[in-house]
């Protein structure tokens, strides 16, 4: 007679077969509510960053991307594409950090689908990454190229800055695209490179 470990074992199996038939059948059933566990977008939670009062800096400037911040757009980790990060900064200090200024836009622009906490009020300062330098950029004085050819994290365009129009200028006659000011970033330009649109947040 088999002991209880080996019923249990045995019940085990059984569920989790009866689990993948379900799905199977669930799958083609072709109703409208036909299973498909892809078809909902996952929503990655990436909060604020606190200023931390211990750093050399005062709490509305640019800071350092830390390696374990996450876009709250597209959840990537934007410390990994340094040339192509941005940054916002609230009035207390904390820190929202993105992949790239397209991200940030989006987020701006629309920024009760990302966070409860925080309003367009609350924004007090917003930085962007030189696509040349490294270094970075008040928003509101970059210039960026739209249609480009240079692939950013989202192996689209991104909207590369640039501290100076020329420096934009001699970017684009290179690599292709419209070198356009902060004011040009309308919401249907910006259409294109929102993936997370269909996201449940």
């Amino acid at each position: 007679m088999r002991g209880p470990a080996a019923r249990y074992a045995g019940a085990g199996v059984l569920l989790a077969l009866a689990g993948v038939a379900f799905m199977l059948l669930a799958a083609g059933s072709g109703d409208a509510h036909t299973f498909d566990p892809l078809a909902e977008d996952i929503c990655i939670i990436a909060p604020p960053i606190p200023h931390d009062p211990a750093s050399s800096l005062s709490v509305l400037a640019a800071r350092p991307v830390p390696p374990h911040a996450r876009c709250p757009v597209c959840g990537m980790y934007p410390a990994r594409a340094p040339r192509w990060t941005a940054q916002l900064i609230f009035r207390d200090g904390a820190a929202q950090f993105f992949d790239s200024p397209a991200s940030l836009f989006i987020f701006v622009r629309n920024m009760r689908r990302y966070t409860s906490a925080y309003g367009s009020t609350d924004v007090a300062a917003s930085f962007v990454t030189d696509a040349t330098s490294g270094d970075w950029i008040a928003t509101h004085e970059a210039h960026f190229v739209h249609g480009s050819d240079a692939l950013g994290p989202m192996r689209d365009g991104n909207l590369p800055a640039f501290a100076s129009r020329a420096a934009a200028a001699a970017f684009a006659a290179e690599r292709g695209g419209v070198v356009l000011p902060v004011s040009a970033i309308t919401d249907e330009l910006l259409h294109a490179f929102d993936r997370s649109r269909h996201a449940r947040h």
